[in-house]
């Protein structure tokens, strides 16, 4: 079975594989992206990719899986054999309180081992694992126990406190298994766990098989569960093998502070590194520029994903990182908004790379960046559609645009030659309708909107309803956030519709501002001067309004729609 396996994730890359590394301006996107086809086997499951292979293996069994490490300091490492083990005996007790394959079970946990073995032990059983945010509140947990019908949940400290304010409303929750806290009816990890069975038959399962449910982050309404198949892993092998500049390569180690439950650090970082049987830093604590540093350099990471609000954060606090700090990157991914060419060029500058910017949703993920190595960036730009996948840009009608005209990204159910791409997710949880929506034909809509050159390069112009028109003129935010970004006095900054008689709208930003700044009236003039020196004398803010934080999805995205729907909120009671 191993190696049937072995020749299974050959073919996902040998088309796009170049044995040697071409030079940085060498362009080879498109023999790879014609040359490129699918290989998905009928029957394959994730944990036996991820795990099972690779612990069954005399030779790979000691491997380093996960090293983890807390902000306190403590640490531990977790080698592929150790995490076959304790998925088989999590396996054991669940399948002891009657959780069956199909069914739902939760986790509340942060980068840790336990999460990789929860979810191991879950697909090997043909559960469907639903890794939640230990960053939700009660509200937002209730409604995902509740709509997802999960009868079974892993927590730990971090998130046991928002379960037992609404434990009540779950009666369909029926196991509890706690870590590191005490609850009433739960059993303990570390009690429970070592007395069952080392080993669990897994069952069988279909690639096309329900494996993963992921809420969306709910940017513009409520959450949906988007649910993947075991498939979707393939479906982002391309992606992430180009944008991580070829992985894996021997000394390979994997870091990203996305959390682990949202598809950034699941289907980004944790399953794609497991899947290639290397290993990835798991870190339990708050991010900051000076840990990303600090981690990097302890564990040697050679590869990882940072979205731009963390590339930024390290532009601002250390400039010229490589002046303190010994590290071995080889390869930045970016992704879940524009980087923007002023955290590009410094990328290229400060860290000697070039970063990769990848554009992917949670439903279709992975599908569209770049590979310097193999295809030359365009600062700014979303890049080209990754091998495997068929990407377009369609109007509302669902007809496909020209070259330079803007239009919501969208993908093909099949790739160019006519075969199923295996990214797409199932469906929405109990949600047809949306579903449904979701497609105009064989397209699937993003709700971004971006426009292509004629080298084939897509430009991010934002989401569909973050577009806005100010005065006649339509308005994409991205644009001035990048700009007002070069400014040192910027951190971050968003950019809002605010309601005005006689424009409909003026552009309003929202600034977060750099260590040593104050907020000024002459800092705002500045500020306001900067853009308007160097976008269209219609882009600049009318307004700029100083705030400490930027509102933020537990996946680190910018929640414009916040920011927006309080400038309408304060335009209506002004009247």
């Amino acid at each position: 079975m191993r190696d049937k396996m072995k020749k299974n994730i050959s073919a996902q890359i040998a088309s796009t594989k170049n044995q040697s590394t071409p030079a940085k301006l060498n362009d080879h996107y498109q023999q790879l992206y014609q040359d490129f086809h699918w290989v998905v086997p009928q029957e394959f499951n994730i944990a036996q990719a991820c795990s099972q292979r690779w612990a069954n293996d005399a030779s790979s069994a000691d491997n380093i899986a996960i090293h983890y490490e807390e902000s306190n300091g403590h640490t531990e490492t977790l080698s592929y054999g150790q995490l076959q083990c304790q998925a088989n005996q999590l396996s054991q007790l669940l399948q002891a309180k009657g959780v069956k394959r199909g069914d739902v079970v939760a986790c509340i946990l942060p980068q840790r081992p336990e999460t990789a073995i929860t979810l191991m032990a879950c697909l090997q059983m043909g559960a469907i694992a639903m890794p939640l945010s230990f960053l939700f509140g009660p509200e937002a947990l209730e409604y995902r126990l509740q709509h997802s019908d999960a009868v079974a949940l892993v927590v730990d400290q971090s998130g046991i406190e928002a379960y037992e304010q609404i434990r009540a409303q779950c009666p369909a929750l029926h196991t509890l298994i706690t870590l590191n806290c005490k609850t009433e009816g739960a059993l303990i990890w570390h009690e429970a766990i070592p007395a069952m069975p080392e080993q669990f038959t897994p069952v069988t399962t279909l690639a096309s098989d329900p494996a993963i449910l992921i809420y969306t982050s709910g940017t513009t309404g409520a959450p949906k569960g988007a649910l993947l198949p075991h498939s979707a892993i393939i479906g982002n092998l391309t992606g992430f093998v180009a944008s991580q500049n070829w992985f894996p390569q021997d000394a390979d180690v994997f870091w990203s502070p996305a959390d682990w439950a949202w598809t950034g650090g699941l289907m980004d970082a944790l399953l794609p590194t497991l899947y290639f049987g290397k290993a990835i830093v798991g870190y339990q604590g708050r991010f900051s520029a000076e840990t990303a540093y600090y981690l990097m350099e302890k564990y040697h990471v050679t590869n990882t994903f940072l979205f731009p609000t963390a590339l930024k954060m390290m532009m601002k606090a250390c400039p010229a990182p490589l002046q303190q700090y010994r590290l071995q990157l080889r390869a930045i991914m970016c992704a879940g908004e524009a980087v923007g060419d002023a955290v590009f060029g410094w990328c290229e500058a400060a860290l000697g790379i070039t970063p990769n910017e990848m554009f992917g949703q949670t439903e279709i993920n992975y599908i569209m960046g770049n590979s310097t190595q193999q295809w030359p960036a365009k600062p700014g730009s979303m890049g080209r559609p990754y091998p495997g996948h068929r990407v377009t840009l369609i109007d509302d009608a669902g007809n496909e645009v020209a070259d330079d005209e803007t239009g919501e990204v969208a993908v093909h159910r099949c790739d160019i030659h006519g075969h199923p791409d295996p990214v797409f997710f199932l469906g929405y949880w109990k949600n047809a309708e949306a579903t449904r929506h979701k497609f105009s034909g064989d397209w699937c809509r993003t709700g971004d909107l971006a426009s292509r050159d004629s080298d084939g390069y897509f430009w991010y112009q934002g989401r569909a309803d973050d577009m806005f028109k100010a005065a006649g003129y339509r308005i994409g935010p991205s644009e001035i956030e990048n700009c007002l970004v070069k400014h040192p006095a910027v951190s971050n900054a968003v950019v809002v519709p605010k309601p005005d008689r006689e424009r409909g709208n003026i552009v309003k930003a929202y600034v977060v501002l750099s260590s040593g700044y104050q907020a000024s009236d002459k800092l705002i003039a500045e500020l306001q001067a900067h853009v308007r020196g160097k976008l269209a004398p219609y882009e600049y803010p009318r307004e700029i309004e100083f705030i400490a934080a930027l509102p933020m999805t537990t996946t680190g995205k910018v929640q414009r729609r916040v920011l927006r729907l309080q400038e309408e909120d304060r335009a209506k009671a002004i009247g």
